[in-house]
């Protein structure tokens, strides 16, 4: 949902074109940033009763790559490739645009997917073959299980045995 309905922005900007004040006396009386007025009073100039409209604001790689070769070709500035294809956004779209198609090519022009990533699918049987369950397991491989755990374990005591000492040895030097 938008914050300002098209009823709401058109009143605002009609006001503003039958001399109702400037941006400024507009804002206080309405409550909305005058920067804000400012650009829909351009927006509808620009394009009618359509710059007003909400608009959806996903764009193709393509699409973006095409505005800003249109750019170069005719020398237009970010703000009236805005205006020319009624992009919402503000100039900040077209040059982040620029920017990212000289770091990365076209390639850095493609949306990022939004939202939460899907959660992973559960994996089948036949991916999973691998892994054996508990049950499936030989009685050597069980064996072989339980000697590798029970040398973890015992590494771990002598590590811990290794640590204790060096702070006892510490603790010694420091007291005289």
């Amino acid at each position: 949902m938008t914050k300002y309905d098209e009823e709401f922005k058109r009143s605002v900007v009609q006001d503003y074109l039958a001399d109702g004040g400037g941006c400024k006396a507009l804002a206080a009386k309405y409550g909305v940033h005058r920067e804000q007025i400012r650009r829909w009073v351009e927006s509808y100039r620009h394009n009618g009763d359509s710059g007003l409209i909400k608009k959806f604001s996903h764009y193709s790689a393509e699409f973006k790559l095409q505005v800003l070769k249109r750019m170069w070709r005719e020398e237009l500035s970010f703000s009236q490739t805005v205006h020319l294809f009624n992009l919402r956004g503000g100039v900040g779209v077209v040059s982040n645009w620029q920017r990212k198609y000289y770091e990365g090519g076209i390639t850095a022009l493609i949306p990022k997917p939004r939202g939460r990533p899907k959660k992973m699918k559960p994996p089948t049987p036949a991916q999973s073959s691998n892994v054996q369950p508990t049950e499936a397991k030989t009685l050597e491989e069980l064996q072989r299980e339980n000697e590798y755990l029970r040398a973890e374990v015992a590494y771990l005591k002598k590590l811990d045995a290794l640590v204790r000492a060096k702070q006892q040895a510490a603790q010694i030097k420091r007291k005289p």
